[in-house]
């Protein structure tokens, strides 16, 4: 969060600050405040560097500066209160029941929030006397990193909180927890790689020092994922407290199992841990076994590359458009996050990648297994974030409910998957036995002891079933009879007044009473029933009374009321305490549905869009034959666009593919050299290839007729860039920086796509950068790559340096028009066709003729270079004739005219094809 600062807490010093604004509420002498202002003071003095949602009722308060900023962020009312020091208290409140509603946005401008709740009846306090307040305190810091509700979150997002620490040593570790549902990843970065794994993670909230905050380019990209920016104390990236609490959390005493840890990733666990402790008021989440990251683990993409392709927004921002929207076939909101998560962090292990390509081939192959899955799963609730509302004393009966459910689902997806005859491999093995970790007297409780459909706050209660606990039907059917009493008593008041219109009422200021109108009135009030009836209340057109039975009646009907509430607040917590005694393995079963989601739904996209399992092994071919692009593809078929245009691409030598190829002739050297006019298709042949590969490393079938792809350890993408203007930065300069960091990061098991390099500066600067840089990737880099340019002059290195390859997208001609047929093939472009490119993007006719004059010119200059040819100094300007409002119209052709005579409605099959062969004969014939 921009500017908050929970230093003060975490080191014992106070310092003020609220979100991007500091709070200035006088706190000196409070003895002039009324006890409950007194009370707000003395809360707030302990939480200076938060707004403060003070409990009144059925509303929460806010005073002084709080009330300022929370009024404008929210645009809700400002008001005042009574005096502080003289001075107006303003004041602004919200009520409870839309609290969320206000609480997210608060959260998403990035303040933090603590809420403030009374911790006992108002009754009670009136016991103490008539002065006495009601006890309160804060039960919870709402930070941007510490969300839990529904309301507040995306479903299908994951909410990391992120602590990130610069190690002594050099290099990044960073801690991740989702405290919605407890996974945990740790991991290091080097200064290089820090901000493509900050996007990756893509947190909520990232605790850092001030020295880390100070750094522009870090603050830079926490801007550029929305993440709000936390400083803490140095001090609180404590190694040993780090390796000691993440010990007492996993309850081991050795951290060995988990793959050992760095003493700076410790330190960043550390700091991490502290801060959800502090925030949570001690209420402890959950948190699963720590998964691993970093460069040894996962694919490296750095930040400007997946941007460039998409991954999990589009440019715009959205699912759709990006690869994520193209390849969810999810049902569940945990089987989304898994998927997108996967998409994020490719693997780098070629045996750990088959495991998971060997599951989707499973499933891909029982149609009829995967489909009654998926049925089960659409059935699954989120157990991962119900059980960490358990955890944190946030949850309701509808969370316990949500358990009961996805356990139930758990169940029948492990008997399933046990039923099939063939062998499991061995990822939907070790799912299955995570399906039915959990102890099955945890669902037949829940199954026993709650309602269908349970409400969302146990404070409603109604969610304990019918003949669970004897003394809680007692206690109900109390209740009941009382209200069959009350309906008695109703007829009985009828006939001894005679007042037909007589009836026994209910509100909450006067509890129960005989209401009768102004006219009906006198009977009540006359000799002998003036005895039983005492008025109340005189309204407007009607008079209210009470009876001794009445108020015995209420008493004993408020009584059961409280009573029963009791006992299901008695069970519930008994039900809490059950599940989370499992919570570990409840943890690991959420985890297997979200994993066996996500793989069913990749077997059932494999299928609907006719993806093969791609071969995987730590060699460095990327033999690809017949290629689409995910996302363009679908496009297309949403739209009725025709059929995507498949390519090859075969970077590096390989063992003969059995789909033939044009290539196999022509050589498949590691780097290919791609030009082509735009609008053909370069830029989408760049991306399909690179989303292939990092689609086969996810373990995801790819789109394409074959794939064979040795394991790419970094993944680069330069295609497309804009002005960075903030730091001061040209389209160029973008291009400059992002290809630096390509030439100095590559590797011989890299994949590089790189667009038009050089093409943001004058001509010969740019096609010396271009032709520098492909020898480099050629000879320095060693990695195999796709290079698309307009620069042609590069064609030639194709001969010079044995591992390049010239291809070109093909293009036709008609009648001066360009047809794109957005396919690859050997050889280099003879022209960039930017003039037919400019007509059809509508530039002006007489702008395009002039251009082609000119192009003209240019290119006889050209072939007269060093020969004394002519300059373009007799070339007659741009005259105004040129510009003139409408150009003579050319003649109409012989094939116009022929076509203006044909009656396309009177024609029979024959004499239709007969129109054709004329048609043709006359196109045939020379202008």
């Amino acid at each position: 969060m921009e500017g908050s600062d929970i230093r003060g807490a975490m080191t014992g010093k106070i310092t003020v600050g609220v979100g991007k604004q500091s709070i200035a509420t006088a706190v000196e002498p409070v003895a002039p405040a009324t006890p409950s202002m007194a009370q707000f003071l003395e809360i707030k003095a302990a939480n200076p560097d938060s707004i403060l949602w003070y409990r009144m009722g059925d509303f929460y308060e806010l005073f002084f500066e709080d009330a300022v900023i929370a009024s404008a962020a929210l645009g809700i009312v400002l008001t005042k209160r009574g005096k502080h020091l003289g001075q107006d208290i303003p004041m602004c409140g919200v009520p409870v029941v839309r609290a969320d509603d206000y609480l997210q946005r608060l959260i998403r401008k990035g303040y933090r929030v603590a809420v403030c709740e009374q911790l006992e009846d108002p009754a009670e306090a009136r016991k103490r006397g008539s002065k006495a307040v009601v006890r309160r305190d804060v039960v919870r810091l709402v930070t941007p990193g510490t969300l839990t509700e529904d309301a507040l979150l995306d479903s299908k997002t994951r909410n990391y909180l992120t602590a990130a620490y610069a190690a002594p040593g050099g290099g990044y570790a960073l801690a991740s927890l989702d405290i919605s549902t407890g996974e945990f990843e740790v991991g290091t970065a080097s200064a290089t790689d820090l901000a493509g794994e900050i996007v990756r993670l893509s947190p909520g909230e990232v605790i850092a020092t001030d020295d880390m905050l100070r750094d522009t380019e870090f603050k830079r990209w926490l801007g550029v994922v929305g993440a709000a920016a936390t400083p803490v104390a140095g001090p609180s990236f404590d190694a040993m407290n780090g390796e000691r609490t993440l010990k007492e959390r996993l309850k081991v005493v050795d951290l060995g199992a988990f793959g050992g840890f760095s003493r700076a990733e410790l330190a960043a666990i550390g700091a991490l841990l502290t801060y959800v402790d502090l925030t949570q008021l001690g209420a402890k989440p959950s948190l699963r076994a720590p998964r691993r990251s970093g460069p040894e683990a996962i694919l490296v993409i750095d930040a400007a590359s997946r941007a460039s392709l998409e991954l999990v927004r589009s440019s715009s921002g959205d699912k759709d458009g990006s690869l994520l929207g193209a390849m969810d076939m999810t049902v569940t909101a945990s089987g989304a996050r898994e998927l997108a998560a996967r998409i994020a962090s490719p693997l780098k292990s070629a045996a750990a990648i088959n495991a998971r390509l060997d599951a989707v081939g499973y499933l891909l192959e029982r149609e009829s297994l995967r489909e009654r899955l998926r049925e089960q799963l659409r059935q699954a609730s989120d157990i991962a974030r119900a059980s960490s509302r358990l955890a944190l004393q946030r949850g309701g009966p509808r969370d316990l409910g949500a358990i009961a459910q996805g356990l139930a689902s758990a169940g029948v997806c492990g008997r399933l998957l046990r039923d099939e005859a063939m062998g499991l491999p061995d990822e939907l093995s070790r799912a299955t036995d995570r399906l039915e970790g959990v102890s099955p007297k945890i669902a037949i409780e829940l199954a026993r002891a709650l309602v269908d459909e349970p409400p969302h706050l146990k404070r409603d209660g109604g969610f304990i079933r019918e003949g669970y606990r004897e003394d809680l039907d007692k206690t109900r059917s109390m209740g009941a009879d009382s209200r069959r009493v009350l309906a008695a008593l109703e007829a009985t008041y009828i006939e001894a007044t005679g007042v037909k219109s007589l009836k026994v009422r209910h509100n909450n200021i006067l509890g129960y009473f005989v209401e009768v109108t102004q006219l009906n009135a006198k009977p009540l009030q006359s000799p002998p029933n003036d005895a039983l009836f005492k008025h109340k209340q005189t309204m407007a057109n009607a008079m209210r009374f009470t009876t001794p039975e009445l108020i015995e009646i209420e008493g004993a009907m408020a009584t059961a009321s409280e009573r029963a509430l009791g006992i299901e607040h008695e069970v519930f917590g008994e039900l809490s305490r059950l599940v989370l005694a499992d919570e570990a393995a409840l943890g690991e079963t959420a985890a297997a549905l979200a994993e066996l989601d996500h793989l069913c739904g990749l077997a059932t996209l494999a299928g609907q869009e006719n993806y093969v399992r791609p071969e995987i092994d730590d060699g460095v071919a990327f033999d690809v034959r017949g290629g689409r692009h995910p996302v363009v593809e679908q496009a297309l078929k949403k739209a009725k666009s025709g059929p995507f245009i498949e390519n090859d691409c075969t970077l590096g030598r390989s063992a003969a593919s059995s789909v033939p190829t044009g290539f196999d002739e022509q050589g498949n050297g590691r780097l290919w050299l791609v030009t082509g006019p735009n609008m053909a298709g370069k830029s989408t042949f760049l991306r399909q290839n690179a989303l292939i590969a990092l689609m086969a490393q996810m373990g995801s079938f790819v789109p394409a007729k074959s794939a064979r792809i040795g394991v790419v350890d970094r993944l680069f993408s330069r295609v497309g860039a804009s002005d960075d203007l903030a730091r001061g930065r040209s389209t160029f300069m973008v291009e400059m920086v992002e290809t630096a960091a390509i030439l100095n990061q590559a590797t011989d098991k890299s994949l590089v796509i790189l667009d038009e390099i050089g093409r943001g500066t004058a001509t010969f600067d740019g096609l010396s950068i271009a032709w520098a840089t492909v020898e480099h990737l050629h000879e320095g880099n060693r990695c195999r790559a796709l290079f698309a340019t307009h620069f042609h002059e590069l064609t030639q290195l194709a001969g010079r340096l044995a591992e390049i390859t010239n291809v070109t997208v093909d293009v036709r001609e008609w009648q001066d028009e360009i047809v794109f047929l957005h396919k690859i093939k050997p050889g280099a472009a003879d022209r960039s066709y930017g003039i037919q490119v400019a007509r059809l993007a509508g530039l002006p006719k007489a702008v395009v003729r002039r251009a082609g004059e000119v192009l003209a010119r240019l290119e006889k200059n050209n072939r007269r270079a060093g020969a004394g040819g002519s300059t373009l100094e007799d070339l007659p300007l741009f005259a105004a004739p040129a510009v003139q409002a409408k150009p003579e119209p050319s003649p109409a052709s012989a094939v116009d005219t022929a076509l203006a005579d044909i009656r396309p409605d009177e024609l029979t099959p024959k004499a239709a094809l007969e129109v054709l062969y004329r048609l043709k004969e006359i196109a045939a014939k020379p202008r």
